[in-house]
């Protein structure tokens, strides 16, 4: 675009066609604003021609998780409850992202209220992998990385509170980072209760997602974490850095006692040995973690979603698992919440140090294969959908407590054509580090020559 070889309206029309051609099948979008997209290209294009100072992402579009308020478009929370709601504000990062050049073309599939891992709300089409449309996009920012991965956005904004950047990216075949506690603002509604949740990238390629990044990494005044800046200047920068030699301690023991699928065990031993041939010394570690913290993130993750405002009347309309949630939430007294975050703090101040011995820390994403659409919800059985949820994703949760950043690096694939992601967690606050490595294995066993059938 700075070449002018292709303008910011070519490229916008480019994807609202590809979403009108595609997005029936792939469930990525629950609302599309072609209107507001084109006036904003249409902006775009002639700053360029002005020859005006251009902002680092001018003229990219991508677009914004239906969790996160942008406004003067319909923000749905996942839910039939607030299938109207149109904020009056944006988050900051969606501020922030539009303040980079970025185009928004619209919001992005996400469950009700971003609470369990698949994408399939009763407001919208379920989100479909695009490497099988029998098979969900994960979540919950299912949505997001069903449009990045069917090449209807060139990268996405999503939200990760329980591996929800991770878990979509590896189902999908794509980079996506969960950031360390505090890297992204949650502003300016928002708060850090909990600590779990924060906005990150999901993109075809560690460059795109480390431009996203900066975009995205900076602080709103008020928040209560502000991490330092990356040692590299910028995120951008440490993707184009050699890692160094690293020691990665690889750990597949899962936090709860569920069977890891053959495939993923495959996926993450091809990687090791991968990381091995590039010179990193690859250890064991023991599991940082154990089991006795899930009923302490039960507690947190059931009194966030009890403070969504929902009217007495509409509490109904809530799907089952949501319903649950919000009773054992508001069930929940004070003393209960505030213990439950003693207990998350506790343990992962010792899982942290347990492997401080390492640089990098390499589990499966996944502990099984991408679900058929339909395949976890229950709702005779709430809490029995919630632990088949807890068994798929027993690797991703425990990194949201701990606060350390992580990835999904897209490295492996089965026969049959069906990602197998495999994750990266740094040291506290280092996505420098996680950053450099993803970038080495990247050039080492490129993955952006792949694409899904409907490509």
């Amino acid at each position: 675009m700075r070449a002018k070889k292709v303008s910011p309206v070519e490229l916008v029309d480019h994807y609202l066609d590809r979403i009108e051609a595609i997005d029936a099948s792939v469930g990525a979008f629950i609302t599309v604003t072609p209107e507001r997209a084109r006036e904003q290209a249409r902006h775009a294009a002639q700053a360029v021609r002005d020859g005006s100072e251009l902002p680092p992402l001018h003229g990219v579009p991508t677009a914004i998780k239906d969790l996160h308020l942008t406004a003067g478009v319909r923000t749905t929370l996942g839910s039939v409850v607030y299938a109207d709601f149109v904020p009056p504000v944006d988050d900051h990062v969606v501020t922030l992202l539009r303040a980079a050049g970025t185009i928004s073309l619209g919001k992005t599939n996400t469950p009700e209220f971003g609470l369990p891992c698949y994408s399939e709300p009763d407001v919208a089409p379920p989100a479909r992998t695009p490497w099988d449309l029998t098979r969900s996009a994960g979540g919950s920012s299912g949505g997001a990385a069903a449009a990045v991965a069917a090449g209807l956005v060139p990268f996405a904004q999503g939200s990760d509170g329980a591996g929800s950047i991770r878990i979509p990216s590896s189902v999908c075949g794509l980079f996506g980072i969960k950031v360390s506690s505090g890297r992204i603002s949650n502003g300016p509604l928002r708060g850090d209760i909990g600590g779990l949740a924060w906005c990150g990238p999901i993109a075809r390629t560690v460059r795109d997602a480390a431009a996203m990044l900066d975009a995205m990494a900076v602080p709103m005044p008020g928040d209560p974490h502000w991490p330092a800046p990356p040692v590299t200047g910028s995120f951008l920068a440490a993707a184009e850095r050699e890692p160094g030699k690293l020691r990665i301690g690889r750990c597949i023991t899962p936090v709860i006692d569920v069977a890891v699928d053959p495939e993923c065990r495959r996926a993450y031993d091809a990687t090791s040995a991968l990381l091995e041939s590039l010179g990193h010394e690859v250890v064991e570690v023991e599991p940082p973690f154990d089991a006795s913290l899930k009923e302490s993130f039960i507690t947190i993750w059931s009194v966030l979603p009890a403070g969504v405002p929902v009217g007495p009347d509409d509490e109904h309309r809530l799907r089952p698992l949501t319903r649950t949630l919000r009773e054992r939430g508001r069930a929940s007294s004070a003393p209960a919440f505030t213990a439950a975050l003693a207990a998350i703090q506790l343990g992962t101040r010792f899982a942290i140090a347990a492997t401080a011995h390492c640089d990098v820390v390499l589990t499966p994403t996944l502990a099984q294969l991408p679900r058929a659409i339909g395949g976890f919800r229950d709702d005779d059985d709430p809490w029995a959908e919630f632990d088949a949820l807890a068994a798929f994703t027993p690797f991703t949760a425990p990194y949201n407590a701990t606060g350390q950043p992580a990835v999904n690096v897209p490295l492996q694939w089965t026969d049959s054509g069906i990602p197998v992601g495999i994750q990266l967690v740094g040291r506290p606050h280092d996505e420098v580090t996680l950053i450099a490595l993803s970038a080495q294995l990247e050039a080492a066993q490129p993955w952006i020559g792949r694409t899904p059938p409907m490509w």
